[in-house]
C-alpha cells in the first residue's frame, strides 16, 4: 500500500479461503481386483453408507511445502505417483504444528485411485480406496500426504466409523479462493 501525505489512509485487507470437503463411501465389496480401474468398481457397486463433511486443519508443514513448490524449491509434487491419503485411529485434536497422523500404530496410507488427484477450477481433489484388508480399525483422523517428502497438507479429526472389511473410499477436495 502506498501512503501519501495529506491523503486519507485506506486500509486494504486481502485474504484467501481454504475450503476442504470430504466424502467417505463405504462398500461391502473389495476393490482390490479392480486396482488401476477403480472407476469400474464405482460403476458396478453402490455404497451402503456415504458420509460427507467439511473442514480440516491446514498444517504448517503443508503450507511450507506449497510455497516450496510454487517457488521451485521442491520437486515433491502431490501427483498420482506420490500423493496419499492416510487414516488413523487417534482422536487427538488437530493442531497446525502437527506433521502427520497422530495414531501410534493403527495408521494406513494409500496411494491415489487411477486418475487422481485432479485439479480444476481452483480445486484439487484427492481420492484413495482402502480395500478389505486395509485399515480395519476405527477411523478417527485423516491426512493428505506427499509420500516422498512425508509432508502432510492437512489433518482432519472426526469419527467416521470402524472399518472391518469391504472397501472405504475417501475423497478430499480442497478449494482455494
Amino acid at each position: 500500500m502506498v501512503h501519501r501525505e495529506n491523503s486519507p489512509r485506506v486500509e486494504r485487507q486481502e485474504s484467501a479461503r481454504w475450503l476442504c470437503r470430504f466424502q467417505l463411501r463405504k462398500y461391502r465389496e473389495d476393490i482390490n481386483p479392480y486396482r488401476g480401474r477403480e472407476d469400474s468398481f464405482h460403476r458396478l457397486f453402490r455404497p451402503y453408507e456415504v458420509i460427507k463433511g467439511e473442514g480440516n486443519c491446514l498444517l504448517n508443514t503443508g503450507i511450507d511445502e506449497m510455497w516450496d513448490l510454487i517457488v521451485g524449491d521442491s520437486a515433491n509434487h502431490y501427483n498420482n505417483a506420490s500423493a496419499q491419503i492416510g487414516v488413523g485411529d487417534s482422536n487427538t485434536a488437530a493442531s497446525p504444528s502437527q506433521t502427520d497422523l497422530q495414531a501410534a500404530t493403527n495408521k494406513t496410507y494409500k496411494g491415489m485411485d487411477s486418475g487422481y488427484p485432479t485439479s480444476t477450477s481452483q480445486k484439487a481433489t484427492f481420492k484413495a480406496s482402502f480395500g478389505s484388508g486395509d485399515a480395519n480399525y476405527a477411523w478417527n483422523e485423516w491426512v493428505v500426504k506427499q509420500a516422498t517428502s512425508g509432508k502432510c497438507l492437512n489433518r482432519k479429526v472426526e469419527s467416521l466409523g470402524t472399518k472391518s472389511g469391504g472397501t472405504w473410499t475417501l475423497e478430499v477436495s480442497i478449494t482455494l479462493s
